[in-house]
C-alpha cells in the first residue's frame, strides 16, 4: 500500500483528496504547512507527496527542495497559480507533476497512479549496466552520472529522461514518445516540458550535449557509438 504525504494549508483540501486517496487504498498523512512537512520526512518514508505552493512558514517549493537533499520522493504540486513560469520552475526543481487549482480530485488520483507506476517501474526495470561515453558515464542502476569524473547534479526528471535516451541510443524518438515514457502520459502535458528538461539536461552534461541531437520536426536522439 502506497503511502502519501497530503501537505496544504486549506483543511477542507486536505479533507477531499485525503477522502479520494483512501478510497483507492492508499494510507495518508497530512501536514499544514512546507516546515511540518520537512520534518514528516526527516522521519518516515512516503512513496508520493501531494504538495501546495503557497502556504505559511515554509513554501511547497522550499520544502520540495530541502526533502530533496535527503530523499529522492515524487511530489505533486498544487497551486493556484497556471502560468508557464510556475509549471517550469517546479519542473525545474524536480516536480513530478502540476496540478492547478481548482482541480478534479478524480484527475488527481490519476495522476498519482501515474507517477507511482513510473516510480515503481524505474526501480524494477533498472538496468544493471554502465554506460560510457567518452567522458561521461552513466549509472542507470545507481541513478548516479558523472562527467569527466565528476558527479553531476539534475533534478530527478533529468535522470530519466537521460536513462531513457541512452537505452534508446541512435534511436529517433518524437517528442510524443518521451513525454509518454518518460513522464508517463500522453496527454498531461505538450511538447514544452520536454524541449524545456532537454534544455535542462544539455546544460548538465556540459561538452557531452552533443550526444543529444535535435531531429527537426520530429524530437531527439541520443547518438553515440
Amino acid at each position: 500500500m502506497a503511502h502519501i504525504l497530503i501537505v496544504d494549508d486549506e483543511v477542507n483540501i486536505r479533507k477531499v483528496v485525503r477522502e479520494y486517496a483512501e478510497f483507492e487504498g492508499y494510507e495518508v498523512t497530512e501536514a499544514e504547512n512546507g516546515m511540518e512537512a520537512v520534518n514528516l520526512c526527516h522521519d518516515k518514508d512516503f512513496d508520493l507527496i501531494i504538495m501546495d505552493v503557497m502556504m505559511p512558514r515554509l513554501d511547497g517549493y522550499s520544502a520540495c527542495k530541502e526533502i530533496h537533499k535527503t530523499k529522492n520522493i515524487p511530489v505533486i504540486m498544487l497551486s493556484a497559480r497556471g502560468e508557464e513560469y510556475d509549471k517550469l520552475f517546479g519542473f525545474e526543481i524536480g516536480v513530478d507533476d502540476y496540478v492547478v487549482k481548482p482541480f478534479s480530485p478524480k484527475e488527481l488520483m490519476a495522476r498519482v497512479k501515474v507517477v507511482l507506476k513510473r516510480n515503481s517501474n524505474a526501480d524494477n526495470t533498472a538496468a544493471q549496466n554502465r554506460y560510457v561515453f567518452e567522458g561521461l558515464e552513466v549509472d542507470i542502476a545507481g541513478r548516479e552520472v558523472y562527467v569527466d569524473g565528476k558527479k553531476a547534479s539534475m533534478t530527478p526528471k533529468e535522470y530519466d529522461l537521460l536513462f531513457y535516451l541512452v537505452r534508446n541510443k541512435n534511436i529517433a524518438l518524437s517528442r510524443d514518445q518521451l513525454l509518454e515514457e518518460v513522464w508517463g502520459y500522453d496527454f498531461f502535458g505538450d511538447d514544452r516540458t520536454v524541449d524545456t528538461h532537454i534544455k535542462m539536461l544539455r546544460n548538465s552534461l556540459g561538452d557531452y550535449r552533443k550526444f543529444i541531437i535535435t531531429l527537426r520536426g520530429v524530437g531527439y536522439k541520443f547518438e553515440a557509438n
